[in-house]
């Protein structure tokens, strides 16, 4: 793929000669006598350059505080933080210049160079440069993917409570919320509502960290939090960035944060409170901003009434609370998410799955869905890999606590359920009757292929009322 290079160059001879030099090497250069150009370039043209290459000071101004602008401040267009935001810089200037070089630095270009600069170290940058370009314009493509998966229309349903929870999710990416809660049982998606409150809101370009309060000892997870600097405990060979600080800029989601035991809980109110964490084993504190995204199965109020939470932590974290419903409250939801599924799975699988019987919708919204959204597609997907045609195959159900009035049937055999759920006179009719189906009703060759004398297998027919042929 050939890349674009913007050359913002003054002098007629070098901006001819830089051109011709990287075109020559694969680039499609573009040329721009001064920062108007390039303005018109970018804004207006959208020109989406992989590297700029630009003098620092041209006759309409001075380069930095035209990166400045693309970089950080898109106001003028539309389009800016998508053409330029996310090209390496380089920059040429005809003096030293100690406060600009390090200004450049700081707005994020990627090298400073003096003119007259070798040509060979400067193929070195542009190389170096592109590459790093490249990396940057892959995680923006790819943020953009999980913002567009993750928009609020994700959480699927078309019930009250999903419609609720769609508009109360929308509203909430649009404010700069410091904390909040997700309750609810667990299955009912708060981690997908989590990903939602992230990637839609103004910290999507940023980390998303996720920790499972309940999955890591207290010790491990203190570490983990907090981070920790060599030598803090045993084992502790090297410096280690707590995800607090992994998470600065974006978000921290702390699922099943109701399990993290108070002492730590009392840590986690001062990062949250002061904006600064210190690592295990050191001597300073490191500004943080992070946005903390909690979630439990329990409930949290209560748990601070009795004091098994602690109340200053809950009431920090819940500037807002999302509940989400169980299943079994939003039963019409399934009409939803049972086909958007069975199309995942299907994709996954490389399945046709299309028809779903009648007999399989009333068993799914017969069950309770004491695992919630999770248990569902758990079931799905279990159906779908069985799946041998079209047809949603409702023997691999297999929901608790509901009757399986079928087995499963291969053409080498009879699969029968051990649960509890069909007595041994209905596993005997069955099997007669499917060995009579395969026969075409043919006593003999039934009989044969289940190993039995005609007089046994027609003494079973006359007690199930079973149909023969002879």
């Amino acid at each position: 793929m050939i890349e674009t290079l913007l050359i913002i160059e003054d002098e007629k001879l070098l901006g001819s000669e830089l051109s011709r030099h990287y075109r020559q090497s694969g680039w499609d250069v573009v040329l721009a006598n001064n920062l108007t150009e390039a303005r018109e370039l970018l804004l207006s043209k959208k020109l989406d350059p992989l590297l700029i290459l630009s003098d620092m000071n041209l006759p309409d101004g001075n380069a930095l505080d035209f990166m400045e602008k693309i970089k950080k401040n898109p106001s003028d267009s539309k389009t800016a933080k998508a053409h330029g935001a996310f090209a390496e810089w380089l920059f040429l200037t005809g003096y030293g210049n100690v406060p600009d070089s390090v200004r450049a630095l700081q707005l994020g270009a990627y090298d400073f160079l003096e003119k007259p600069c070798d040509l060979d170290r400067l193929d070195l940058l542009v190389a170096s440069a592109s590459r790093s370009a490249s990396i940057q314009r892959r995680v923006a493509d790819q943020t953009k993917n999980r913002h567009r998966r993750y928009l609020p229309d994700a959480y699927a349903g078309h019930s009250q409570q999903a419609q609720d929870i769609r508009q109360l999710l929308a509203k909430l990416t649009q404010v700069p919320f410091s904390a909040l809660i997700i309750g609810g049982e667990s299955g009912t998606g708060k981690g997908l509502a989590a990903r939602i409150l992230h990637y839609g809101g103004s910290r999507a370009q940023q980390p998303m960290i996720e920790v499972n309060c309940a999955a890591l000892p207290r010790e491990l997870l203190e570490s983990e939090l907090f981070g920790h600097e060599p030598g803090a405990f045993t084992g502790a060979a090297g410096r280690h960035r707590g995800l607090l600080e992994q998470a600065d800029g974006g978000t921290l989601f702390m699922d099943e944060i109701g399990e993290m035991p108070l002492d730590l809980q009392a840590k986690l109110l001062k990062v949250i409170e002061d904006h600064k964490v210190r690592r295990l084993g050191g001597e300073k504190e490191i500004q943080v901003d992070v946005q903390i995204v909690a979630a439990s199965n329990r409930d949290l109020e209560k748990m601070a009434q009795d004091g098994s939470f602690r109340a200053d932590l809950y009431h920090r974290l819940s500037v807002f609370k999302l509940i989400l419903p169980p299943l079994r409250e939003a039963v019409e939801d399934l009409d939803e998410l049972v086909p958007l599924f069975v199309a995942e799975y299907n994709a996954k699988a490389g399945r046709q799955v299309k028809d779903i019987p009648d007999t399989v919708w009333q068993k799914l919204k017969a069950h309770n869905w004491p695992g919630n959204v999770r248990e569902l597609r758990n079931v799905i997907e279990r159906c779908v890999l069985f799946a041998d045609g079209s047809t949603f195959p409702g023997q691999w159900l297999q929901l608790p606590g509901q009757p399986i009035l079928e087995a499963l049937q291969t053409e080498a055999g009879i699969w029968l359920p051990l649960d509890g759920s069909m007595a041994l006179d209905d596993m005997d009719c069955f099997i007669i009757k499917t060995a009579l189906e395969r026969a075409d009703n043919n006593l003999t060759a039934a009989a044969r292929a289940l190993g039995a004398t005609r007089e046994t297998l027609r003494y079973r027919v006359r007690k199930y009322n079973l149909k023969i042929t002879d």
